[in-house]
């Protein structure tokens, strides 16, 4: 079953790339023949049938944009079976016949809800945290590590001149991805993820007294959010090491600002794949990125895999960071 009319539609947290994923389904599916309905405030837009238009103009100038021009929302409503159907049903209505979801699991497990409901749905992995499973890469990586690491660096030079350490707090949600990347490339004395367990007493304190033996005399921490107080590890160095420490909370600066060239790009090319899939009446599946090229698979598979950090990177930040 080939489909003339689809929906797009960005759901849960922000990704910088989201814009540019858009402008790539809208510009594909026009190019198919198909035409194209945004989707406003994620799921929230089939409840209220705030839908718009979409041509080639409407997606001029975003694929530089941060956050995203369709909105987003996290919908309770959508969480029930009556939900998914009434949402089923304002497709109908609304003459969608397939949707293409921008976002994270919980956005795919809408995606699956809705295909069982006879709407096919294509999903395509946003989120700055890169912890969908069933993907090397989510849309909103890159960015978010470039935008952490700027201005980690610019902290250090204020850690510098005071002879500080500085806990640097950065998002991920309950994944370290973020946290080791950004850690990695400031050069943290430690990088503390929730994948591994820690000792602050072995793997922090330790680690600063060892360094400032050394001759170093300022110190940088990365720690994944969810995963301590903080203010009281802060507390806690400081009372151990002598070294005046202070907290840092990046927070959701993380996630604007103009997305780099790796999110643009790959953002283009999953939403050119999502769309050659759905032209086809082909849903239930998730695009996703694996050692090079672009792949789809089931949403009940992509939603049961695994995906671990790897423990032995970490292990070589620290020891090139002492």
């Amino acid at each position: 079953m080939k489909l003339n009319t689809i929906g797009v539609l960005t759901s849960g947290g922000d990704a910088p790339g989201m814009n540019a994923a858009v402008r790539s389904v809208v510009r594909t599916a026009l190019y198919r023949g198909m035409k194209v309905k945004g989707i406003l405030d994620g799921y929230e837009g089939l409840f209220n049938k705030t839908v718009i238009d979409m041509g080639d103009r409407s997606v001029s100038d975003i694929i530089q944009r941060g956050g995203t021009i369709l909105g987003t929302a996290r919908s309770e409503k959508f969480k029930t079976q009556e939900g998914v159907k009434e949402a089923a049903e304002a497709c109908r209505e609304l003459g969608i016949e397939g949707i293409v979801v921008i976002g994270g699991d919980g956005s795919f497990r809408g995606a699956r809800d809705l295909s069982l409901q006879g709407i096919p749905c294509i999903g395509i992995p946003a989120t700055i945290d890169n912890d969908i499973s069933s993907t090397e890469y989510t849309i909103g990586f890159d960015t978010a590590m470039n935008t952490a690491c700027e201005m980690t660096d610019k902290l250090r030079d204020t850690v510098q001149s005071h002879c500080r350490c500085s806990i640097v707090e950065v998002m991920g949600r309950h994944a370290g991805y973020l946290a080791y990347e950004v850690g990695t490339a400031v050069g943290a004395t430690a990088i503390l993820v929730p994948e591994i367990k820690y000792d602050l007493k072995t793997d922090v304190i330790d680690r600063i007294l060892a360094a400032k033996e050394k001759g170093k005399k300022h110190f940088i921490v990365v720690v994944a959010e969810n995963l301590c107080d903080v203010e009281a590890m802060s507390k806690e160095i400081e009372a151990a090491t002598g070294v005046g420490t202070r907290p840092t909370i990046l927070g959701h600066v993380q996630r604007g600002g103009n997305p780099t060239v790796r999110d643009r790009v790959m953002a283009t090319k999953m939403g050119f794949y999502a769309v050659e899939l759905l032209k086809e009446g082909i849903g239930n599946r998730v695009i996703a990125y694996k050692q090079g090229e672009i792949v789809n698979y089931d949403i009940y598979e992509a939603l049961n895999m695994k995906k671990v950090l790897n423990a032995d990177d970490l292990h070589i930040a620290h020891r090139v960071s002492r």
